[in-house]
């Protein structure tokens, strides 16, 4: 362990002293103590991308007498779209992610009942990838087959490119995705493949005592500066069991404006018909040439967002519930199809849209079995090899999720996180099994520039 820190240290210098000098704007930003904090819980390195050209804000440029600079706005303006076409020059085809999007988002929702109901399919995504990096055999093999990815190394190559579409911050759009590792102290790890996850992965590396509270701390501390604080509550629970060999956690904060924002003078109190009776919402209210989209059950249009993608709103045709859209593969296709759709219908549409605040704190492990990921959380047959040196029986036995999505008349805010923990466990034979036996609620998603869901919610209640 002592030669790996030394490994990891060396990696956090070589990575840039901007690690500890970020700016503290957006949550990419880690305020980052020294290189050592103390013996027992520290980090160890920190990925460092390069900062990306912000968008020029033509008031910066107006002098107090009305002067307006045009050489260093053009000049600034150039730079900004340089970025920006680096950006987007090869963005992830759709048909690629596919198979996880049209699995993964109605096993994540079903059962939501009357409540709200929000997840980030693509921050799942993100941790599953680096479980992927840590395991072998039929392990990684089932993990590659609910991604829907054919190699580790194609998978690699995929997550990077979600991660530089996906990762924006330009003072119109902020959208931060961070990974990190959590190493116990004093534990036999594979040195390469943890470097593999820094590298590869971007991830954040740390050590220390597994369940410890200064530990623990530490953990929520990084996910809450990650998603813009919208996750505190969620975060609070958090723990790393002692017997914890590893930790995955996977971040994403977004935050951007309508392209047509709503007038706040136009905001007015109506009737929400909610599955468990009428309340009282904040509607907003535009009207505007837009796209009708139809499908099987449903109508939808795309609200636009400012540099970025759009949010959808799905609403549920008469006597069909809003859950239902979110195993309807019709539905999942439009979230998909970025705009390419053939039942379309250019109208003026008066939207009322209620104001919303919906999150979600989950346990997904069942989930990630549903979707044939079982070997990771058998110890007698998964297999973690990449991982660790040590002859520990190793399975996955912690998988949260939580996400949050607020709208409001300026645009929408969202987070969200997923945690996945490994932990050593003895070796047992198979266990003895005994039972313990729009108005109204819609759907919505938010898409990143590549079209791809960001994030996809059902609303039970606004509030």
């Amino acid at each position: 362990m002592k030669k790996l820190l030394a490994i990891l240290l060396a990696a956090a210098c070589a990575f840039s002293l901007a690690a500890c000098a970020a700016a503290p704007d957006t949550p990419a930003a880690e305020e980052q103590p020294d290189c050592i904090s103390d013996q027992t819980t520290q980090q160890l390195a920190a990925p460092v991308e390069a900062a990306m050209a912000q968008y020029p804000n033509e008031a910066k440029y107006t002098a107090s007498n009305g002067n307006f600079d045009s050489e260093k706005y053009d000049e600034d303006w150039d730079a900004w779209w340089e970025s920006y076409q680096e950006k987007t020059a090869d963005m992830t085809d759709p048909a690629a992610m596919t198979h996880w999007f049209t699995t993964s988002i109605p096993a994540l929702m079903q059962d939501a009942g009357k409540e709200n109901r929000v997840c980030s399919p693509l921050n799942i995504y993100m941790a599953l990838s680096m479980l992927a990096a840590v395991t072998d055999g039929q392990t990684r093999q089932q993990i590659l087959d609910a991604l829907g990815a054919e190699s580790l190394e194609l998978l690699q190559k995929q997550t990077a490119q979600l991660w530089t579409e996906n990762s924006w911050d330009d003072g119109i759009v902020t959208s931060v995705l961070a990974n990190s590792i959590w190493l116990r102290d004093e534990y036999s790890y594979n040195e390469e493949t943890l470097q593999k996850l820094g590298e590869e992965f971007y991830a954040s590396a740390f050590s220390g005592e597994m369940g410890t509270d200064a530990y623990n701390n530490m953990l929520r501390d990084w996910i809450n500066e990650h998603t813009g604080n919208l996750l505190t509550e969620q975060a609070s629970g958090l723990e790393l069991a002692p017997a914890t060999v590893l930790a995955l956690v996977s971040t994403i904060y977004y935050r951007a404006s309508w392209s047509d924002k709503f007038s706040g003078s136009a905001t007015t109190q109506d009737v929400f018909h909610a599955p468990d009776g009428d309340v009282t919402a904040d509607f907003m209210h535009s009207s505007d040439s837009n796209t009708v989209y139809y499908g099987d059950g449903f109508s939808a249009i795309g609200l636009s967002l400012e540099n970025s993608g759009r949010m959808w709103l799905l609403k549920p045709d008469e006597g069909v519930d809003a859950a239902e859209l979110l195993q309807n593969k019709d539905a999942l296709g439009l979230l998909l199809a970025n705009g390419n759709w053939s039942q379309t219908q250019r109208a003026r549409v008066n939207l009322s849209l209620p104001k919303f605040d919906v999150s979600s704190d989950l346990d997904i492990l069942d989930t990630l079995a549903q979707l044939g990921m079982t070997d990771v959380m058998d110890g007698t047959k998964s297999d973690f090899t990449p991982l660790t040196t040590a002859n520990d029986s190793l399975e996955l036995t912690q998988a949260k999720h939580a996400a949050r999505v607020k709208i409001d008349e300026d645009g929408c805010e969202a987070a969200a996180y997923t945690i996945l923990g490994v932990e050593a466990t003895a070796m047992m034979g198979p266990e003895d099994e005994i039972d313990f036996t729009l108005d109204k609620p819609f759907v919505f998603a938010i898409t990143g520039i590549d079209g791809l869901p960001l994030f996809v919610g059902l609303v039970n209640q606004p509030g």
